[in-house]
């Protein structure tokens, strides 16, 4: 039996254009003197709420089931903290599910998203630019899971909406909006 090395997998499509054309382009634009100045993507966060587990515990395992075919990896579910009488919610309830996405299998997915996801969403015209947190981080959300392919539309019960946040080593908003635009995010153009 053959031991399988790191080094047997290719690289992921947007992380070798990430090293290769867009970081020493930021390094020229913002005159970093030092190359781990250079923004980049430490993690993505995936997450789906589903406030009406609460009432039925099979939309969860919906939720799970569709995390898991688009991030290829089993979300960890989320359980409320408190008990909250008015919605019918007790301490220890799941309420929602959540991926944290790291290295190739992030790259890879923010290729899927970029290139095959996005482009699927009817009457799509850009995502906002103003949604990053200060610290250089994005989140948008997402309406439904049926834009992935991974997804059969047969199968889907309901649709759920989900939350991605790309968490990346930019100080500043500009510096994150920079590296997102150079990464091909489709952001909506001021006019």
């Amino acid at each position: 039996m053959t031991a399988v090395t790191k080094e047997s997998y290719p690289v992921p499509r947007l992380k070798a254009r990430y090293r290769e054309e867009i970081a020493p382009a930021l390094k020229n634009e913002f005159d970093f003197s030092n190359p781990m100045q250079v923004p980049d993507l430490v993690k993505i966060v995936v997450n789906m709420g589903v406030g009406q587990a609460a009432k039925d515990s099979k939309l969860m395992d919906g939720a799970v089931r569709d995390l898991t075919l688009i991030t290829g990896q089993k979300p960890l579910v989320q359980k409320a903290r408190k008990s909250i009488a008015q919605f019918k919610l007790r301490e220890g309830m799941p309420i929602g599910a959540k991926v944290t996405l790291r290295g190739d299998r992030m790259w890879e997915f923010l290729d899927r998203v970029l290139s095959l996801a996005l482009p699927r969403i009817r009457d799509f015209r850009g995502l906002s630019d103003q949604q990053f947190d200060g610290s250089g981080n994005y989140t948008f959300g997402l309406t439904e899971q049926s834009m992935f392919h991974e997804i059969d539309p047969d199968s889907i019960d309901r649709p759920r909406g989900m939350d991605i946040t790309l968490v990346t080593t930019a100080r500043t908003d500009d510096e994150g909006r920079a590296l997102l635009r150079a990464l091909g995010f489709p952001f909506k153009e001021n006019t």
